[in-house]
């Protein structure tokens, strides 16, 4: 199917995204989740490339493109060769940190951080989660107590990808003592700043190669040059980004459907049973029918969430829906692509085994199902003539 959300520079882009997914990416895969992170000389290369920063200024490092396509066209390709681990540690930076950096850092700190940060000399991570809070920013307990020219940053945050590799931390913090009060603001912690450590390397079910980690925050002295933006103004910020990652969630949720189908196809056409491929059995054939279709309808809906996203706006109703939808949906389809394969399914040493593994999280992560829903339906009842399409 012809896909019309992009133009032949974003197929220009995805020619060299395959090419450094297939030769720097695919090879490696099989040490990296043996190590629980990825070289860091990856970043580096992604940097040579340009597959950083493509919404950043030029003058500061980037592309210079802030074009979400591009972003989706990277994602789509290290899914492809299996790398959604990798995804979230690359395209992690391009849809989650460069946006805060871009649209609030001054130019004094964008010269500070963005060229090495686009250059793939140094790794950021952003710290949203604690172990009592996940999507409820509110309940956010960290804090940031101003002291002469810097604020004392204390809490601990969990669950944070590139946690390990991380030089640079965009940290939430309250700045307000007051319970629940929302008064959240962003700080960029590095990696030396006393105070600063980090916990264990957190041992997931799947992801494997993407580092994952808990870090400590103890009267971390954090200059005011590293406030990002406005004190207190960073709560519709982190929501208005939210849409983004959700988005970028749906894509690579979609991308895996395809990529498992595709498992499943080769499969059960290369497999017999009883003298005969399994796709000669009616069960078989019907099950990759529906398959195929769902896959498709979520494919069709991406893509038009995509094209709203870059020339409309995206809503985060409509973004809560795709990254909802799309990731249940992938756990179903990736459960019966692995029984399409029978026992070898359940071996880790089947691409389809760890595929399954991958996708669990994506429910989870960036808002789960149920928040997802809980933001939908405030939405429908408190305007239910509300046009959400």
């Amino acid at each position: 199917m012809k896909r019309h959300v992009f133009d032949v520079m974003h197929e220009q882009l995805r020619s060299v995204a395959r090419d450094f997914a297939e030769r720097e990416v695919a090879p490696h895969l099989d040490e990296w989740n043996a190590a629980g992170v990825v070289d860091r000389a990856l970043y580096a290369k992604a940097g040579a490339l340009g597959l950083l920063g493509m919404g950043v200024d030029e003058r500061h490092g980037g592309g210079g493109e802030p074009d979400f396509r591009y972003s989706v066209v990277i994602n789509e390709e290290l899914t492809r060769v299996g790398a959604t681990s990798v995804v979230m540690g690359l395209s992690g930076f391009n849809d989650l940190v460069a946006p805060y950096l871009d649209e609030l850092c001054t130019d004094q700190q964008k010269a500070r951080w963005l060229p090495q940060l686009c250059a793939g000399e140094r790794v950021a991570a952003l710290a949203m989660t604690e172990p009592g809070t996940g999507s409820d920013l509110k309940g956010i307990a960290t804090t940031a107590v101003p002291d002469g020219d810097d604020y004392l940053l204390n809490g601990t945050k969990t669950f944070i990808s590139n946690g390990i590799l991380a030089d640079l931390v965009v940290v939430v913090a309250k700045t307000d003592p007051a319970p629940r009060s929302g008064h959240l603001s962003l700080f960029v912690v590095e990696r030396d700043m006393p105070g600063f450590s980090r916990g264990r390397k957190l041992d997931k079910i799947g992801l494997a190669a993407q580092d994952t980690a808990e870090l400590f925050f103890d009267n971390v002295r954090v200059p005011r040059g590293n406030l990002l933006g406005k004190e207190g103004e960073a709560l519709s910020c982190l929501r208005q980004n939210l849409v983004r990652e959700r988005l970028s969630v749906a894509v690579t949720a979609v991308a895996s459907m395809e990529r498992a189908f595709g498992h499943a196809l080769s499969h059960t056409t290369e497999r017999h049973a009883f003298g005969q491929p399994l796709t000669s059995f009616q069960a078989t054939r019907f099950t990759l029918a529906e398959l195929a279709t769902e896959v498709q309808v979520a494919r069709v809906f991406v893509d038009r969430c995509i094209d709203e996203y870059v020339h409309d706006g995206l809503s985060d109703i409509e973004a809560a829906m795709a990254k909802w939808w799309t990731t249940e949906l992938q756990q179903r389809v990736l459960s019966q692509c692995l029984q399409l394969h029978g026992g070898y399914g359940f071996m880790r040493e089947y691409a389809i085994a760890r595929e399954f593994l991958d996708a669990r999280a994506s429910t989870l992560y960036a808002g789960t199902t149920e928040i997802m829903k809980e933001i939908i339906g405030r939405a429908v009842t408190r305007e239910p003539t509300r046009r959400l399409s």
